[in-house]
């Protein structure tokens, strides 16, 4: 795409004018439309736009504006490029957005473990604080966990939203990613494996499945997940070690 046009300007040099041609660079408006819950908005959008790596350059979340309406616009004043190339709709409820991009090669090796028993009941607390899903029946939740708490929770009607709400939360708050756990109530997609990829976190527990193609980046990149988070019983598909 181009990134300059020529324009046709008058140039004043030393008292005199003359019309040339001078390079003006391209501003567009980019455009990245999804549904989701209208709460966290803020936490969606960063959550996506670092996950995704849209925005190569400067910007500040403290000087996005949101606008609530019939329709949500949310503007991000930024410095640099925007890319979208590779942008393809996912797997996700309700048309979700992702970015294809080369998986980083280089392992996990977080030493973060947890106990069985933990794990089922930060597990519980997690579902027991899923209030719009109760109300609705049709919304995915996501929230981060150290092991003994949960430190950030959010619910959307997309699995993909839910987690970027979350990890934007974290990004927001400043809460590292490693030593955690992200839940999920949805199954696990290849992009949801791949957002954990991404930030390092260690554990991904789910109370579904995950795809086989969700293992395979799992395995590939050292993350432990583990599903159908039910009662007393669960899978762990990827780095069993994790659990004791």
């Amino acid at each position: 795409m181009e990134r300059a046009v020529r324009r046709r300007i008058r140039k004043h040099t030393d008292g005199s004018f003359e019309d040339m041609e001078d390079l003006v660079a391209l501003e567009k408006k980019v455009i990245i439309a999804l549904y989701c819950t209208p709460h966290m908005v803020k936490e969606l959008v960063v959550g996506l736009l670092m996950t995704e790596g849209i925005i190569r350059g400067n910007w500040c979340a403290d000087r996005m504006s949101i606008l609530f309406g019939d329709e949500i616009l949310v503007d991000v004043p930024a410095e640099g490029e925007v890319v979208t190339e590779g942008k393809t709709i996912t797997s996700g409820c309700v048309g979700g957005v992702t970015f294809e991009k080369k998986i980083d090669a280089e392992m996990i090796t977080d030493p973060f473990t947890i106990d069985r028993n933990s794990l089922r009941y930060i597990f519980s607390d997690f579902q027991a604080r899923s209030e719009l899903y109760k109300l609705t029946g049709c919304i995915h939740s996501a929230a981060l966990s150290d092991g003994r708490v949960i430190l950030c929770f959010a619910e959307d009607i997309g699995r993909h939203n839910a987690v970027d709400k979350v990890i934007g939360y974290a990004l927001l708050e400043n809460i590292p990613f490693s030593g955690k756990i992200l839940l999920a109530s949805g199954r696990i997609s290849s992009e949801i494996s791949s957002k954990c990829s991404r930030w390092g976190i260690p554990i991904l527990a789910t109370r579904t499945a995950p795809t086989n193609l969700a293992v395979e980046i799992a395995e590939k990149r050292g993350i432990t997940v583990v599903g159908f988070m039910r009662g007393n019983r669960f899978n762990v598909y990827t780095h069993p070690e994790r659990i004791t």
